[in-house]
């Protein structure tokens, strides 16, 4: 905790943003740090509550020891704070970026819609570890001659090789990109967190002995055999990355497009990466009427982005009813609530249209996409009939979550076994796989899910691991 009074000496204050005229002609972060002054007021509100629900199962999926590196700002011994940080989260600079804090709803003072800035105070004291040069490879002093392949490089991934490394294993990482981060890298948008953050994770990664591969894509441009062959331990990290298909009838109009293309694409741009060279079409937005199908943190990505690109319009599109702006405490706090939430992308100019259901998408002779026909939907999500309207568009994404798993090439060639979502079955004890050789982590186990689960199940694969391996094991879990 903080000071013992502090929360009812201070208001909550967060990070304030550019101007959204000013941050939608550029990709660059736009949040507006606080000072340390009003850091250390917004550490002293966290309360002795007795029980905090912040940390706990209901509200950080790495645990982190939120009341304590609270308590460790508010007496300015920052350094200390840093280090108690890492001790439960391996990259506290992304999820104090891009985590949607399911610690703040958590937070005692959630009950009066005042929680402790967990996030803010989260990533001003990573971001002050790396300016003040804290964060240093941690090089293990032993070699215990065992080698663990990674495939995929995206959060879980990444979390599991920097354990794996820093407890002695020699550890390689297998990425089908050219770059580490996964959707971390070629999924979310630099507004929302710039890929330097990542770069330097590499970096200290690769001082602690972790090998990287790119243009790797295993289970086709490498056998699954040959690593099993090659390594005691292999971990799939690579994500749920199927997109699932609405089956809208003109979906096949030019124009219309799933998000990651149009994300990955975005983000290739900006980090002046090539496009792949299967020749596909630029897609932007710039001068175009967007239409984005679906409520979701990727469809906010894609109306930021098309902000960015300078569409003439954005509107989204959810199935579901208007949130109520407030959720009833007492029936479902310190869980995740439902309420009415705008991100940042969405307050720069995207019109919401809620209980609204895409019928059909229509397009001119040529086939290219003119608009989108919706209507009104009611409890059940089944179309109102004579409420439907048309939307003019010159661009759709569909950004309605995945189904699972791509399971050709390395899930088709490794032979584990999937569950009905298509993902790789492993249970949360040991997360080893139907192969005892196979191990899986983050989304291609659990499905699409937060960074920070993705990171919590790195890190406990990673102990699972290193306990198969050497019999016992010092890692957390």
């Amino acid at each position: 905790m903080g000071k013992i009074t502090g929360f009812l000496e201070f208001d909550r204050q967060e990070q304030k943003y550019q101007l959204a005229a000013d941050r939608v002609r550029h990709f660059r972060e736009f949040t507006l740090p606080l000072d340390e002054h009003d850091l250390t007021k917004q550490a002293a509100r966290c309360m002795d509550c007795g029980i905090p629900f912040c940390h706990g199962p209901t509200g950080c999926p790495v645990h982190n020891q939120i009341p304590d590196w609270n308590d460790l700002v508010f007496q300015s011994d920052w350094e200390e704070a840093s280090r108690n940080l890492h001790s439960t989260n391996n990259f506290p600079e992304f999820t104090g970026r891009i985590c949607p804090a399911p610690c703040e709803e958590a937070c005692t003072l959630n009950l009066e819609n005042q929680p402790v800035a967990i996030k803010t105070i989260e990533q001003a004291i990573a971001d002050r570890a790396w300016n003040m040069g804290w964060i240093k490879p941690e090089i293990s002093e032993i070699r215990t001659g065992k080698r663990v392949a990674v495939i995929g490089s995206g959060p879980a991934g990444m979390a599991a090789a920097q354990q794996l490394a820093r407890v002695g294993h020699t550890v390689h990482v297998f990425e089908r990109e050219p770059k580490a981060g996964g959707l971390l890298r070629y999924g979310i948008p630099d507004f929302k967190m710039e890929k330097r953050h990542i770069d330097r994770r590499v970096k200290q990664m690769e001082a602690e002995g972790v090998v990287f591969h790119y243009n790797q894509n295993v289970g086709v441009t490498k056998p699954v055999e040959e690593l099993k062959a090659e390594y005691d331990a292999v971990i799939f990290c690579g994500g749920a990355e199927d997109p699932r298909n609405p089956n809208l009838p003109g979906q096949e109009l030019e124009g219309v497009h799933y998000a990651m293309p149009y994300l990955v694409q975005s983000n290739r741009r900006v980090g002046q990466e090539p496009m792949r060279g299967n020749g596909e079409a630029p897609i932007l937005a710039n001068g175009k009427n967007v239409v984005v199908i679906g409520g979701g943190d990727t469809a906010s990505d894609c109306v930021g982005t098309a902000f960015r690109q300078g569409a003439l319009s954005v509107t989204q599109l959810d199935i579901r009813p208007r949130p109520p702006e407030r959720e009833d405490k007492l029936t479902v706090w310190p869980y995740w609530p439902t309420k009415m939430r705008t991100s940042s992308s969405q307050a720069e100019g995207a019109e919401r249209e809620f209980q609204a259901a895409t019928l059909r998408l229509e397009g001119n002779k040529k086939g290219v996409l003119t608009g989108v026909v919706c209507a009104r939907v009611d409890a059940k999500r089944q179309p109102i009939p004579g409420t439907e309207f048309v939307l003019p568009a010159d661009l759709v994404f569909m950004a309605i979550g995945f189904a699972g798993s791509v399971q050709k090439g390395l899930l088709e060639q490794s032979g584990v076994t999937v569950d009905k979502r298509g993902n790789v079955t492993a249970n949360e004890d040991d997360y080893r796989t139907s192969d005892p050789k196979i191990w899986a982590a983050g989304d291609m186990r659990r499905g699409q899910s937060l960074v920070v689960w993705a990171i919590r199940e790195g890190r406990q694969a990673a102990r699972a691991i290193d306990e198969a391996l050497m019999g016992a094991s010092v890692l957390p879990r």
